[in-house]
């Protein structure tokens, strides 16, 4: 398949480049604008471009034409699940932070929706928040882009996606990082766990009070307190743990 010029390369390394945007943290905020995002996408596949150009006019050389469409889907498929991989970081820290908020009577506290369209509570969306802007403010996006880059080498273009492997990889972050929201939520769970099981006995020992709706406001400011002091921990610990996954993939 003769190429004479780089438009369908470089409409290719778009598919993946815009494909893992699409979805990777951050990038693929609904308060970030469509139009940024594409911009976005075109301004990272014009940096790439050079790198890969030679190699994907080789390739396009010797492919059939029908190819062409298949490749379009494998990119996209390789893009889309870059940028999830590193996204299901952030569902398990929401996911997880969520249950840190039940434990500490703020689960019905429901505020604006900030890095998804679901509505979440305020203590959930604050944790993800954060996390997000400590990520951009370490340069670790700047890693996401490297990946893409880095994924022509496991996974060429015109090759066929091994699905096998990408369910495993994807079974094997899955695990990673709920682990990993698990372990650095697991103080503020063992709090809630004491605290409710102190509450429980004392309400049993105390029938005439009404223990729960008394214990609210300590409950809370308890909590909070607890977050206060091992916040700097708790972030420290999920960024480190999110950065060397993105460097060792």
């Amino acid at each position: 398949m003769d190429i004479p010029n780089p438009v369908f390369p470089t409409a290719i390394l778009f598919c993946r480049v815009g494909g893992c945007l699409m979805t990777a943290p951050g990038f693929s905020s609904e308060r970030v604008p469509v139009q940024f995002r594409l911009y976005l996408a075109l301004a990272v596949t014009l940096v790439l471009a050079p790198a890969f150009l030679e190699a994907f006019n080789g390739a396009f050389a010797a492919a059939q034409p029908y190819r062409l469409i298949t490749a379009i889907f494998g990119e996209l498929l390789i893009g889309v699940s870059l940028g999830l991989l590193a996204r299901f970081y952030f569902f398990a820290l929401e996911t997880l932070a969520t249950s840190v908020a039940m434990t500490t009577g703020l689960g019905n506290v429901f505020g604006a929706v900030v890095t998804e369209e679901e509505p979440t509570t305020t203590f959930s969306a604050f944790v993800t928040l954060a996390a997000l802007a400590l990520i951009f403010a370490t340069d670790l996006h700047l890693e996401i882009i490297r990946a893409i880059s880095l994924s022509y080498e496991t996974a060429p273009v015109f090759a066929d996606p091994r699905i096998d492997a990408l369910m495993e990889e994807i079974a094997r972050v899955l695990t990673q990082s709920h682990l990993l929201a698990l372990r650095i939520c697991s103080p503020f769970l063992l709090f809630g766990l004491v605290v409710n099981v102190a509450l429980g006995v004392l309400a049993r020992l105390t029938p005439q009070l009404q223990i729960f709706f008394v214990s609210g406001p300590l409950v809370i400011f308890l909590g909070l307190s607890a977050f206060f002091a091992l916040g700097w921990d708790f972030f420290a610990a999920f960024v480190s743990a999110f950065g060397a996954w993105l460097q060792k993939g």
